[in-house]
This record gives structure tokens, C-alpha cells and sequence, in this order.
């Protein structure tokens, strides 16, 4: 089941469970739309993977599986990603 996790790794943005702006790969690293696509050109730094719009939870799912609360930063951030 996906963790949901609740920001860009790369920026910080807040990207609640439904949000239409996350973007993820296959280990779950996630992003927003702009980092994904502005600073990483649709692909993960962390492992190389695409990144694709994250699925959507239905909120009844979410009160029995909820979002991850806890954050993740990489160690560069987007200013100094390339």
C-alpha cells in the first residue's frame, strides 16, 4: 500500500493525499509537479525511475489507511539539484 508521504522531497511543498500535483516513482519517492517535471524532466534523482502522477486515495479508504505524516527532505535540495 502506498505511504501517501505528505511533501516534495525536494522542495517541501505540502502534497496532502489528494492532491493532484504529487508525482512518485516505483520506490515512492515523491514530488511535485514542478520539481518533477522543471527540475528533474520527469525523472527520480534518487533512482532513476519515471515519475508519474500519484494515485488519488478515496477518502473513506484514507480513514482506514491513512497518509504518512512523516516528512522527507533530500540531502539536495531542489536549488542545487541537476
Amino acid at each position: 500500500m502506498l505511504k501517501l508521504k505528505p511533501n516534495c522531497e525536494c522542495c517541501d511543498r505540502d502534497l496532502p493525499p489528494d492532491s493532484a500535483a504529487a508525482r512518485i516513482c516505483t520506490y515512492e519517492c515523491t514530488f511535485c509537479a514542478d520539481c518533477a517535471e522543471g527540475v528533474f524532466h520527469g525523472t527520480c534523482p534518487n533512482c532513476a525511475g519515471n515519475l508519474v502522477a500519484r494515485p488519488i486515495r478515496p477518502a473513506a479508504m484514507l480513514a482506514r489507511h491513512p497518509a504518512s505524516t512523516e516528512r522527507h527532505l533530500r540531502a539536495q535540495p531542489c536549488a542545487t539539484a541537476g
